[in-house]
């Protein structure tokens, strides 16, 4: 299966994050899968190319040319193929066609919309893959919670709130991931409601 993985770019973040994903990533290949991913070096996107580097697992790199041309981030060095693409729109589409399946880690501004814009794509039907957040220390508790407040307001369907899942260990995200099968629910259900 090939897995993308959105996380934040920080070198900053705590350690716990870093070796978590890194596992992840690790554990991921171990299996068999292949990784998908905005090609950065350091923070989360850096373990998770690690882990699967450790791992002997294929790597896809997809960043803009002017991260590289900017120096806007480092460059993961190991990835087996790397795509250059002109804006940040081209690359999360890529990133989003070449995949099967979506892992949430930790990050910031660009994480939560690269959430965001892969749910709203597969509550209007563009795709039916599998989301997952990876809620390492707790650390998506509160979007958990806000997203059920505008499940209860009426902002959004019960049925878009289960397009999701939340896990707390890369085993879980494996058994979910490997098991994955889409429920068939029309977009216009999910996007209507009752």
């Amino acid at each position: 299966m090939k897995i993308c993985i959105f996380g934040a770019a920080s070198a900053h973040i705590d350690e716990i994050y870093i070796n978590k994903v890194e596992y992840l990533g690790r554990y991921l290949a171990e299996r068999g899968h292949t990784l998908v991913f905005g090609a950065g070096a350091t923070g989360l996107m850096g373990a998770a190319a690690r882990g699967f580097t450790e791992g002997k697992g294929y790597i896809h790199g997809v960043i803009p040319e002017f991260f590289r041309e900017e120096g806007v981030e480092l460059i993961y060095d190991k990835c087996d193929k790397i795509t250059y693409t002109k804006t940040m729109s081209e690359r999360k589409k890529i990133m989003e066609d070449d995949c099967d399946a979506f892992i949430i880690t930790p990050g910031g501004i660009g994480t939560f919309e690269e959430f965001f814009e892969v749910l709203t794509l597969k509550q209007l039907g563009r795709h039916s893959k599998p989301i997952i957040i990876f809620d390492i220390d707790g650390y998506y508790a509160e979007l958990e919670k806000f997203i059920k407040v505008a499940y209860e307001r009426k902002f959004i369907t019960f049925k878009c709130y289960e397009m999701y899942s939340y896990a707390n260990s890369a085993e879980e995200i494996a058994e979910y991931l490997e098991n994955y099968v889409p429920d068939g629910t029309p977009w216009q259900k999910l996007k209507i409601g009752d």
